[in-house]
């Protein structure tokens, strides 16, 4: 008999799914409407094969006239996935009967029809009708969600649940990264942060389980920091890198802006310190060589960046053309100085050196931030100007307002830069912490601390007098509830606070510079996955003075000083 591989290689197609799935079960119901019965059995786990014995599930029931019969879940967590319907007994049409399902990742998102509320459909449905039949198992779309609303729409009808499942979709990762500190709200967003790129790594790596369930170069800098941060190297990256490269010429720009470009680049440098892989890195030769030599051209005689096309830094900063300026300026200057050492490694000198005198040509424009924390992030990062006072006087008026999801690792990394990394733990802890508070189990598109003020949480009905946090705010492309409340970009604070509080920091994939610093700590611990095994290291205050451990695999140099 022949092997089923076998059969299966007669196939066309060589495609496979490198993710696993997992069934959740509810942890909560959030609220029943009309005639429903034994929803509390909805909270246990069952098997996962529909049975022929009908045991006690949940039953909604609607008469002719009057409230159709429905249930809110709550799965407890966000996640990427469908959802499974096992029915055991219908009564409808046909022996059939519609049912309505509408996801959400609010409480309020899961109980807003399609269409209403800037709710949509983008992406991925959230908001459809299945035909049920008795004894079946009925699976839903893939889209990213916590909450699910089930509505019996057959007049007359009846439906009996055996289970409704959350089907999580993910790479099944083990956590090699880790931090852990004497302050637990800092350890929950390090581990949130670490979770949100976890979900967003699926078979390319996306920037939002709902909507944003694409590659976006720009938005994975920070999820590809997150990434080797917590599980190492992964296929995930390299696969995304090259599916933008492939789709986007040199003369182009990646999804259509300049900077996303940029980010392209400045994410093999990344990849490169970390994993020293010179085949993949010398892959990239012929269009980083193009690359570069057309940023280089981006820069005048005066040292002033002239960026093209879609000008982009985060959509808060849109539209406020000085404070892009200098975001862009200290942009540019790091593609062009990780950009030399690059080319010189792939022994591109002509096209290295022009970089290096354009990347020293821009530290004699000091642009104006416009107030933009972004931008003086940037150039604090890049090099030009005086740290301190950039910190001093663009950033750390108003803590974390002003912050942007996106930016908030560059902004938190440039206070840190600037000496100031117990502002940054604190700022980060009121934004982040400010979304934890509000329900989160995976960092948003955006936030603002403003939207707190008379906030109902995420995951409860909105009260009467109440504001509802995630169908009220918002803005450009993430107006009310098309806001994205799972997006990578967000991921910030997990590689900030291994590279800054740990300080652990890839010199090269066989040289790491670690320099724990604690601000207001007492302590602090944690692991850094590298190819040749695991760093681990502690750092703890004792009578005043800070003392470290380090431990290193073989093939690890460590620098302290």
């Amino acid at each position: 008999m022949a092997k089923v591989n076998d059969k299966f290689s007669a196939l066309n197609g060589s495609l496979t799914d490198p993710r696993t799935r997992r069934y959740l079960v509810p942890k909560k119901i959030v609220l029943t409407q009309g005639d429903v019965k034994n929803a509390e059995s909805l909270l246990s786990e069952k098997t996962n094969q529909i049975t022929l014995d009908p045991g006690k599930g949940c039953v909604l029931k609607n008469k002719r006239f009057g409230k159709n019969a429905a249930i809110l879940v709550d799965f407890g967590i966000e996640f990427p996935g469908s959802m499974r319907l096992m029915v055991w007994n219908v009564k409808g049409k046909h022996g059939r009967a519609n049912i309505l399902v509408r996801f959400g990742e609010s409480v309020s998102e899961a109980m807003t029809p399609i269409f209403k509320n800037n709710t949509t459909n983008d992406h991925a449905n959230r908001d459809r009708v299945m035909n049920v039949g008795f004894l079946s198992s009925n699976e839903t779309n893939e889209s990213g969600y916590r909450f699910a609303y089930i509505e019996l729409l057959e007049p007359n009808g009846l439906v009996e649940f055996k289970a409704i499942q959350g089907v999580f979709t993910y790479l099944d990762l083990e956590y090699k990264g880790s931090f852990e500190c004497n302050d637990e709200r800092i350890n929950q967003i390090w581990n949130t942060a670490a979770y949100t790129a976890h979900v967003n790594m699926q078979e390319y790596l996306w920037d939002g389980i709902k909507r944003d369930r694409l590659v976006w170069i720009g938005d994975m800098h920070t999820e590809v920091r997150s990434i080797l941060a917590a599980f190492g190297d992964n296929e995930v990256i390299e696969r995304s890198l090259d599916l933008v490269r492939d789709e986007t010429p040199v003369g182009k720009w990646m999804n259509g802006m300049s900077s996303y470009s940029i980010w392209w680049l400045l994410i093999h440098h990344d990849l490169y310190r970390c994993t020293g892989d010179i085949a993949y890195l010398t892959e990239q030769k012929e269009y980083l060589t193009g690359l570069l030599n057309i940023l280089a051209d981006c820069v005048d005689e005066d040292g002033v960046e002239h960026m093209p096309h879609d000008r982009f830094i985060d959509w808060p900063s849109r539209g406020h053309d000085e404070a892009v300026h200098a975001g862009l300026q200290g942009l540019l200057r790091l593609a062009l100085v990780y950009g030399q050492e690059l080319l010189e490694i792939l022994g591109a000198n002509d096209v290295a050196e022009k970089c290096g005198k354009a990347a020293e040509r821009m530290l004699n424009h000091i642009p104006e931030c416009a107030g933009s924390k972004q931008a003086a992030s940037l150039l604090i990062l890049a090099g030009i100007g005086d740290a301190e006072k950039l910190n001093r006087e663009v950033i750390v008026p108003g803590g974390p307002k002003g912050y942007s999801t996106f930016f908030s690792y560059y902004i938190l990394a440039a206070k840190a830069l600037a000496g100031d990394l117990a502002g940054a733990l604190s700022d980060m802890k009121a934004y982040f912490g400010g979304m934890l508070d509000m329900g989160a189990t995976t960092f948003w598109e955006d936030f603002h601390l403003g939207w707190m003020k008379n906030a109902a949480r995420i995951d409860e009905p909105v009260p009467k007098g109440k504001v509802d946090i995630h169908g009220a705010y918002g803005a450009f492309c993430y107006k009310k509830f098309r806001h994205s409340l799972c997006h990578g970009w967000a991921s910030g604070p997990c590689p900030f606070l291994t590279y800054y509080v740990l300080g652990v920091r890839a010199l090269s994939h066989d040289i790491y510079e670690v320099k724990p610093e604690l601000a207001d700590l007492e302590w602090a611990k944690g692991t850094f996955p590298t190819q040749h095994g695991i760093i681990e290291v502690s750092a703890r205050k004792v009578d005043g003075e800070v003392v470290v451990d380090i431990k290193a695999p073989e093939g690890i140099t460590i620098i302290t000083e």
